[in-house]
């Protein structure tokens, strides 16, 4: 078992509930500019609101829950999508005491019904009708639901003029008797498997590593002199987007709302808003990578594109090596080509994402090395930190200056990281979460001697950098009796523009295999490329070849940094991609794997009796030599 802390550790200064930084920051500097918002029907214009403004707007709406019987301990739930309301109304909420039970306002009626009820709301938030609806049609078992307010009817505003019999100092004397270890939020699991479960988070535990990232990497957020400004995106309802909203409101970070995760709406916030700092989940920096390679393919300059992604890797690996003390850094003529790079295709796509931001930070899961040295060598490095439901967010960060890709960083100070002998992470520190509501045996299995087990697997290497290579839970033992941890795969094979999702499978099978769908966009660029350079009357046979002779190089790429009996042998392309409406992704859109194996139970059996029937007729590595009857497009 390997141990690792980063010294020195240091305490949260957390004396009271996350609230109070609200009217801190107000009294000490009343017209910072805290937030931004964009009057209705407007695309392109922010409207920022000073730090004074903020305090004003939570305490008028904390009065208004205090009149509608909202009390210190009650939960009041928050179904909706990240706009300025949730900001608001989750700091009300603490300023009074409450407790925020976070939900995504893409869940079921079932999901509802169980977080409302196992909670034991005593209020929700919903953004409109259909919301309003689904709430409606559970009610009858939630007996301590007292109130249902939709935003987009105005209910902030009507609670506010409710609120204005109260007292000023009615809130003021709520305020403070929120303690730094009363609960803040009940954040519910994914619920990859079973019902998900309520983590109870401090104001402590939230404030934590909020506070230890503000005085060890505020500086890297915006240039010398400049305000530091964030576009929030990503889900207020799981605990990376509650962290980035704690990192903006206690440092004073500059934060706008973009509510709509369409590429077009989130594109056009970008331009318009111009964060000095990005951060997103893999997937989002994969699919702007993808976006990238694409926009050059169409405009004629792809293979100028994969040139400069191939020099900015290069180029970042060397700057990577000279900050660790592994070598000289970039040779002349490499520093001579990326400057060339640099004026003609690096600064483009930086400009894509508002042209300001020089780092951004990767979380919800590990980004892929050679996507992280992409981002580096085009001027944009890409934190890539852990963390979980569990531990109120971010325990590991790069170290500045010595950043090392394809790793999550190094424990947070205060934090310390253990690997088990089975390989699972095991953490303790100020942020790890009180326990699951209702639920002392998942506490119990979850939390022993001080230690939090996360279920997931890593490795510690000789400097303390800790790399994940997956889930506990999602390993896979072929009937060879050989351990297979899917993500490394996964992630290799989703690095090909044409792959959208991939699922590994595997268990009791004589082999490794795989579940994939494509990129409908990037999809159809290539057949279009494909059209043009071919005869119409044997197009449709030679397209199904070409794409399969395609998908099965990307498989290929990805068995290369696995061992040969780890590697994907029979995969099938589906025809449809993993996702809510079908019910294969979670809320956090991570997948169901369980789900996933389930629905295609026939599809997985037909993969391996296809490849039995054709190992007697071909090598059983060769990828490419299928036999007729196994399609591998449904």
């Amino acid at each position: 078992m390997r141990d690792f802390a980063l010294a020195p550790r240091t305490i949260s200064h957390s004396s009271g509930g996350l609230a109070d930084s609200v009217f801190e920051r107000a009294e000490l500097d009343p017209t910072l500019p805290v937030l931004a918002r964009r009057p209705e029907g407007s695309s392109g214009r922010w409207q920022e609101v000073t730090a004074v403004e903020l305090r004003d707007e939570v305490v008028d709406l904390a009065k208004g829950l205090v009149a509608s019987g909202i009390s210190p301990g009650h939960r009041v739930a928050v179904m909706a999508r990240t706009r300025y309301e949730w900001t608001v109304l989750s700091y009300a909420l603490w300023t009074v005491g409450a407790e925020v039970v976070p939900i995504y306002p893409t869940s079921s009626r079932e999901q509802v019904e169980w977080i409302l009820r196992d909670a034991a709301c005593a209020a929700v938030v919903v953004e409109d009708e259909q919301a309003v609806m689904t709430v409606g049609s559970v009610c009858a078992s939630l007996p301590r639901l007292r109130h249902v307010w939709q935003l987009d009817a105005d209910a902030l505003e009507d609670l506010r003029e409710r609120g204005r019999v109260i007292p000023l100092a009615t809130v003021e004397s709520l305020r403070r008797i929120v303690l730094p270890d009363s609960t803040a939020v009940v954040a519910y699991t994914s619920g990859t498997t079973g019902r998900p479960l309520g983590c109870a988070l401090s104001h402590r535990g939230l404030a934590s590593p909020v506070d230890t990232l503000l005085e060890g990497w505020r500086q890297v957020t915006a240039a010398p002199g400049e305000q530091p400004s964030v576009l929030a995106f990503l889900p207020f309802s799981h605990v990376y987007g509650l962290m980035i909203q704690g990192l903006c409101i206690r440092g004073g970070l500059l934060m706008a709302h973009e509510p709509d995760l369409g590429e077009e709406a989130l594109a056009s916030a970008l331009q318009s808003f111009r964060p000095t700092y990005f951060y997103a989940v893999p997937s989002v920096f994969e699919k702007i990578y993808k976006n990238f390679l694409c926009a050059a393919q169409q405009s004629g300059r792809g293979a100028l594109f994969e040139r400069a992604a191939d020099t900015a890797r290069d180029f970042a690996l060397a700057c990577e090596r000279q900050r660790l003390g592994e070598g000289p850094g970039p040779g002349f003529d490499l520093r001579l080509q990326h400057a060339l790079y640099e004026r003609t295709v690096y600064r483009r796509l930086r400009a894509a994402l508002g042209g300001r931001a020089r780092r951004a930070t990767s979380g919800g899961s590990t980004l892929n090395r050679e996507l992280s040295l992409f981002y580096e060598g085009i001027g944009m490095y890409v934190h890539d930190g852990y963390g979980l439901t569990e531990t109120c967010g971010g325990i590991t960060m790069q170290p500045l200056g010595r950043e090392k890709s394809g790793t999550v960083g190094r424990p947070l100070p205060g934090v310390d990281l253990r690997v088990a002998d089975d390989g699972e992470i095991l953490v303790r520190g100020p942020s790890v979460f009180q326990g699951y509501v209702n639920d002392e045996a998942a506490s119990r299995a979850a939390l022993y001697g001080g230690w939090l087990a996360t279920g997931d697997l890593g490795r510690l290497d000789a400097d303390g950098y800790l790399t994940i290579t997956g889930r506990k839970k999602d390993i896979i033992v072929t009937t060879s009796g050989k351990s297979v941890a899917p993500a490394a795969l996964e992630h290799r094979l989703r690095m090909h523009p044409l792959i959208h999702q991939a699922v590994v499978v595997g268990d009791n099978r004589p082999c490794v295999g795989a579940l994939l769908t494509l990129d409908p966009v990037f999809l159809a660029h290539w057949r279009g490329v494909l059209v043009a350079q071919q005869d119409p009357s044997v197009r449709e046979a030679r397209e199904e070849n070409a794409l399969r002779e395609e998908i099965a190089r990307a498989v290929a790429a990805a068995n290369s940094t696995v061992s040969r009996s780890e590697s994907i042998r029979v995969f099938r392309v589906l025809p449809e991609p993993f996702d809510l409406a079908n019910g294969l992704l979670t809320p956090s859109m991570k997948l169901r794997r369980d789900e996933i194996v389930s629905r295609y139970a026939m599809e997985i059996d037909a993969m391996y009796q296809a490849r039995s029937a054709g190992a007697r007729r071909t090598p059983a590595d060769d990828l490419l030599n299928w036999d007729d009857s196994d399609n591998v497009f449904r």
